[in-house]
């Protein structure tokens, strides 16, 4: 399939659009779902299980989003993803009228299902471009969750006492009213067909054959640690901060500093990893998340929630947009969404127990202590680049090469 950057840069410009609007479903999940839990749920341990939902229902529909992407198309294959996301706000708005836990349980988990087909919008942006512009393509579309940064978080603080005594009921009637747009959004995009085998196509090779790719490991392996290590943070921040006694605009404004800073480096990320290369971009991205231990274990003023939840946020962009970016080189168009579908798979699911943990170490050990948790894993992902590094030095210096 021939590279066509224009193609590219126009879809990833209204994936970048998609991605204001769409973003704004994790937004509102993880700004409410654990206190919404806490006022549902049977026990305060389950209180983050909303959040756990709705991640394990992103782990549980990335294969069958990959799958109707290959058999539909990008394009309708998004806008039903979105109707999970209209479908998901009105059933949670339902279940917070009715008190129920397990029914808003199935709402978040139905928003992680919207989610699934989501967090493809950075793979779909970069179908169509040349090697040299991909990584910038990613980043166009990371860059439009800058946009659920004030989208999501505003809408709760705006919307959530609009009706009382159902606190948060208006916020997930927004969420549904902003997925609808999404869907209009995403009827502009426009595709290549991908060719099949019977048209010239490579056909596509087998599973054990393209994850023998030491590359292709590492990336999967630490855009997981990335992902699991924010959302643990983030899933508790907001009781822990409650339970600080701070109040739950602050909570709302936290968790939406730490969405900026998850996606405003979208400006630049793609043109460090295009002036850098793509590791040192990922080793700045784990230094990052390791400061934001330190300072998450220097104090629990405002402050430190704020500016720990910012690093946060920018830990993760360079460390996962470089991880995706590396997923997306040197797949054939056939394998693309499966091997996509498999790595979001798998970082989903690693994700999921993050989530989960969470409630119950702040519970049980508290917020040190989780944040503890973050730098045997943030060393861990920096081995395995260090060792790729070198790796891929040995094969260069090779005679055969």
């Amino acid at each position: 399939m021939p590279y066509d950057d224009a193609l590219a840069r126009r879809n990833a410009i209204i994936l970048a659009v998609a991605m204001g609007f769409a973003g704004a479903n994790a937004s509102v999940v993880i700004a409410t779902g654990a206190l919404v839990g806490k006022l549902l749920a049977p026990s305060a341990d389950w209180a983050t299980a909303p959040v756990t939902a709705f991640v394990v229902g992103t782990a549980l529909a990335t294969m069958p989003a990959a799958w109707m992407m290959r058999i539909m198309g990008r394009r309708d294959a998004y806008r039903i993803g979105a109707a999970f996301g209209v479908l998901a706000g009105l059933l949670a708005a339902w279940s917070v009228k009715e008190g129920l836990f397990w029914s808003f349980l199935a709402a978040t988990a139905l928003c992680g299902c919207y989610q699934a087909f989501v967090i493809s919008y950075r793979f779909g942006a970069a179908d169509s471009a040349s090697p040299a512009f991909r990584p910038r393509a990613i980043s166009y579309v990371v860059l439009g969750g800058l946009a659920s940064a004030v989208i999501g978080p505003q809408l709760v603080i705006h919307t959530k006492d609009l009706m009382p005594p159902y606190t948060f009921l208006p916020s997930y009637i927004g969420q549904a009213v902003v997925a609808a747009l999404a869907i209009l959004v995403l009827g502009s995009l426009r595709f290549q067909p991908v060719p099949s085998v019977e048209n010239g196509a490579e056909p596509s090779r087998p599973m054990r054959e393209i994850f023998a790719s030491s590359r292709l490991r590492v990336a999967v392996a630490c855009g997981a640690i990335a992902q699991a290590l924010m959302n643990l943070i983030m899933t508790a921040t907001p009781l822990a901060m409650i339970g600080c006694d701070h109040t739950t605009t602050d909570a709302t404004l936290a968790i939406q500093w730490h969405i900026v800073g998850m996606y405003l480096p979208g400006f630049f990320t793609g043109n460090l990893i295009a002036r850098f290369g793509v590791y040192p971009v990922m080793i700045a991205g784990l230094g990052l998340l390791s400061l934001c231990g330190v300072v998450s274990l220097s104090g629990i003023t405002v402050s430190h929630f704020f500016i720990a939840l910012i690093l946060l946020g920018l830990g993760w962009n360079f460390a996962f947009v470089g991880a995706s970016s590396l997923v997306a080189d040197g797949l054939k168009p056939a394998e693309r969404t499966k091997v996509q579908g498999i790595n979001d798979l798998i970082v989903f699911a690693t994700t999921s127990v993050a989530s989960l943990s969470a409630g119950k170490i702040l519970a049980v050990f508290g917020w040190g202590t989780l944040n503890v948790t973050i730098f045997p894993f943030v060393g861990a992902a920096a081995i395995l680049v260090l060792w790729l590094i070198r790796d891929e030095k040995k094969r260069a210096m090779s005679p055969a090469n």
